[in-house]
């Protein structure tokens, strides 16, 4: 089976886990306060459907555009732009009759169930299967820095002691935690044994993803040659996989970034490699082109660092909640990096979203990608726009605040205009993953 159609089948079993349940958010409430409901659909059935039954007053079915899905109710402005039964009277089952507080309860059901939903599976993955933990031993030599981050203090071969006052579990998260967290300082040790506390702008996070550094520390690993790409300067050159780089310019390197570094330097000048081969050396000369010559690095198996922790399933409850709450935070933080020339073209569809999934089946990977997409459903359908769960409860805090209900015409009207906005975001997305696939 392709890559591709696992990617797509866990994409589709996941998102029809998370709609169901988030639909149930409003669903259940809903019986509760006596309000009728009279579709519950999976994905939109537009003119016809795959599959429906009628069960007591509510038709249950599966729609055939995958998009989403959705449970209609009674006397509420919806995606169904049901006009025709707005204007009757309002009738004591209808969601227009009951209480603002019952209304909100109804509207917040969803969002409400994807993050539980999402701290409960993060839960349950630690109890099962544990969490990977390297500790700042695990690299000898440190971190390869980004020329982002120097100016801040940082310097090659500098080892992360504590972010924020607290020692990492993974060390290999500093990074994401940079671009991402906000965070105010760093304490290191560097290569000569000192320790610093580095201070940190709050605009870090930004200038690393525009500037392309979203991994501004890397494990300082060996100039040691893993692949040679046919045809480039490398190859033409004659070096080889797992040859050393020993000097560049009668320079000695020890370390891959050493070595990138004078490469980067050199562009479209001839420079010299003394090599190690088969435990003798031998010299060559490669230009540079595009400050590439065509070569990647052998990295060394990292998996006899990795300490597994397990969890009993007390522990696992509120490290789940934690994991989940900060995998939130650190999704909401991300938003700003959309305001940027380089966030705007990367927001994706589909296409995207399916590569969060594993190659091959691996449940341990599915359960995890289908925790962090409850978290972002419930994170984007909370949002303040018409059309989306958030609209609604802006609008009925609204009534709830000022004591007057926004009257139903304008309520259709900014139905329409945020269901306008969210079809122009979908073509958007997706737009952006087919130009990426043809042209990238």
């Amino acid at each position: 089976m392709s890559e591709i159609l696992i990617k797509a089948i866990q994409l589709v079993l996941s998102l029809s886990i998370l709609i169901v349940l988030h639909e149930m958010g409003h669903f259940i409430p809903a019986k509760i306060f006596k309000t009728r409901v009279e579709k519950f659909f999976l994905f939109f059935d537009v003119k016809f459907a795959l599959l429906k039954t009628k069960i007591g007053e509510t038709v249950y079915g599966i729609g055939w555009l995958p998009l989403g899905g959705y449970v209609k109710i009674s006397g509420m402005i919806d995606e169904s732009m049901d006009k025709e039964q707005m204007a009757q009277p309002p009738q004591p089952w209808e969601f227009r009759s009951k209480p603002a507080w019952q209304r909100l309860i109804i509207m917040i059901g969803g969002v409400t169930v994807n993050l539980l939903l999402g701290f409960f599976i993060y839960a349950m993955v630690l109890f099962v299967w544990g969490s990977n933990e390297i500790s700042n031993n695990a690299f000898p030599n440190g971190f390869n820095v980004a020329d982002e981050l120097k100016q801040y203090g940082f310097r090659d071969g500098d080892k992360v002691l504590e972010v924020d006052g607290e020692t990492p579990n993974n060390i290999l998260d500093v990074s994401r935690l940079l671009v991402v967290r906000g965070v105010e300082e760093v304490k290191v040790q560097h290569a000569d044994n000192t320790v610093e506390v580095l201070q940190l702008p709050d605009t870090l996070g930004t200038h690393l993803y525009v500037s392309g550094a979203l991994r501004p520390l890397e494990p300082r690993v060996d100039a040691v040659l893993d692949s040679i790409i046919p045809g480039d300067p490398a190859d033409v050159a004659g070096l080889q996989k797992n040859d050393k780089i020993v000097s560049v310019n009668g320079t000695a390197i020890t370390f891959w970034d050493e070595f990138t570094k004078v490469v980067k330097s050199n562009q479209g000048t001839p420079i010299d490699l003394v090599i190690e081969r088969n435990n003798s050396t031998d010299t060559l000369s490669v230009t540079p082109v595009n400050q590439k010559i065509g070569v990647t690095v052998m990295l060394p198996d990292f998996s006899n660092v990795i300490q597994k922790k397990e969890y009993s399933l007390a522990e696992a409850f509120p490290a789940g909640v934690s994991f989940g709450y900060w995998t939130l935070m650190d999704y909401a933080s991300s938003m700003k990096f959309l305001f940027t020339k380089k966030g705007a073209t990367e927001v994706g569809g589909f296409g995207t979203i399916a590569k969060l999934f594993p190659d091959s089946w691996d449940w341990q990977g599915f359960w995890l990608s289908t925790a962090f997409l409850s978290i972002i459903l419930a994170f984007m359908n909370i949002l303040p726009i018409p059309a989306l769960d958030g609209g609604h409860v802006m609008f009925l805090l609204y009534e709830m605040i000022t004591g007057r209900k926004p009257s139903e015409k304008f309520l259709e009207y900014a139905q329409m205009v945020g269901f306008f906005i969210l079809i122009a975001l979908l073509l958007y997305a997706n737009g952006n993953d087919i130009y990426k696939a043809i042209f990238k």
